[in-house]
């Protein structure tokens, strides 16, 4: 089953593609959405088409997101809700089905401690996909998704068997 992870962001939209075969995970690729433009509308289009080259060229069979938190700036938190949606179309509009999760049950899946920061995430990721290369923070959280949504499918399918 392949699994795209993405951690949206306005400037930078994160992205990782892994391969889950029973417990086992493979990497297949990561890397940032970097949004281009000066107006909000110019900087969600890059993003929904560069987001569109990552499905077309890797084709997940699933996908799964980070659930946005609200922060102080009112603001903040809505311009990261609508890159958020362009995180959730773009799948959508390839037919895929999109998994949610919040930040903490992301780290507690892939670290084993909901507080988690951001390197102990980048370790524990780079732990669990021997060799990959990761372009960045933002890449690692996307990858971090994708395992987390694997790894819920899997206890999701023992559930069903048992």
């Amino acid at each position: 089953m392949r699994v795209l992870g993405i951690d949206p962001g306005l400037r930078a939209l994160g992205w990782g593609v892994i391969d889950a075969e029973g417990s086992r995970l493979r990497h297949v690729a990561n890397g940032i959405c970097t949004s281009v433009g000066d107006v909000l509308s110019e900087r969600l289009l890059s993003l929904h088409e560069q987001l569109t080259d990552v499905l077309r060229r890797y084709a997940p069979q699933m996908a799964a997101v980070e659930q946005t938190f609200v922060n102080k700036d009112g603001a903040g938190t809505l311009k990261l809700g609508q890159a958020r949606g362009i995180a959730m179309l773009v799948p959508a509009q390839f037919g895929l089905a999109v998994g949610e999760y919040a930040p903490n049950s992301i780290k507690k899946t892939v670290v084993g401690v909901g507080h988690a920061d951001k390197r102990q995430v980048m370790h524990m990721v780079k732990m669990q996909l021997p060799g990959a290369e990761i372009a960045g923070p933002d890449a690692a959280d996307a990858l971090a998704i994708a395992i987390c949504h694997a790894r819920h499918l899997g206890t999701a399918a023992l559930k069903v068997r048992a």
